[in-house]
């Protein structure tokens, strides 16, 4: 039911951010609070009963969703971001998109070794932004514990890319 209401909801943009690109725009859940509330308490009731110490979200659609998953949770939220944004002292990761290399980096004190993470994304494509997340959380010590996300391209691929780092991968919609 919830997957139907998603698939209802998100927006195809043909041609963006390139010609040939059908891009999946989550924006218009948020004009609606009861749909974004049960998307929310869906991806809660996903995990539920796994050991997670951090919600960690990847800038910027893993910001609109992560804090209130971890507050469902009740586990601290930290973000994972483009290089240049965060103001204290970073860890980076850099990884190869298909038009060059860009980096991501969260706090060097963001995690503490051992703890078990959920790393969010509104969307899973290729898993490529999602892997250097992961390495991200190793670089602290911390754990991958899973996945959560709204919506998988799933002939794209990521789940493959990423399930040397877990498979406890959760989606509620994919296309």
């Amino acid at each position: 039911m919830i997957e139907s209401k998603i698939k209802l909801t998100v927006r195809d943009v043909n041609d963006f951010p390139k010609p040939g690109i059908v891009f999946k725009d989550i924006t218009p859940i948020l004009k609606d609070p009861a749909l974004c509330l049960e998307i929310t308490r869906a991806m809660a009731a996903q995990v539920k009963g796994m050991d997670i110490d951090v919600v960690a979200g990847i800038e910027s659609r893993g910001f609109l969703f992560g804090p209130q998953l971890a507050e469902l949770l009740n586990v601290p939220f930290v973000p994972i971001r483009k290089a240049g944004k965060l103001p204290y002292t970073t860890v980076q990761q850099t990884y190869d998109l298909e038009y060059g290399t860009a980096t991501i980096e969260m706090h060097e004190d963001a995690l503490l070794p051992g703890q078990k993470v959920l790393i969010h994304d509104d969307l899973l494509a290729t898993g490529g932004t999602v892997v250097a997340a992961s390495k991200l959380v190793m670089q602290l010590g911390a754990e991958v514990a899973g996945y959560s996300f709204i919506i998988a391209l799933d002939f794209l691929n990521g789940r493959l890319r990423l399930a040397p780092y877990s498979d406890k991968i959760y989606l509620l919609a994919s296309y």
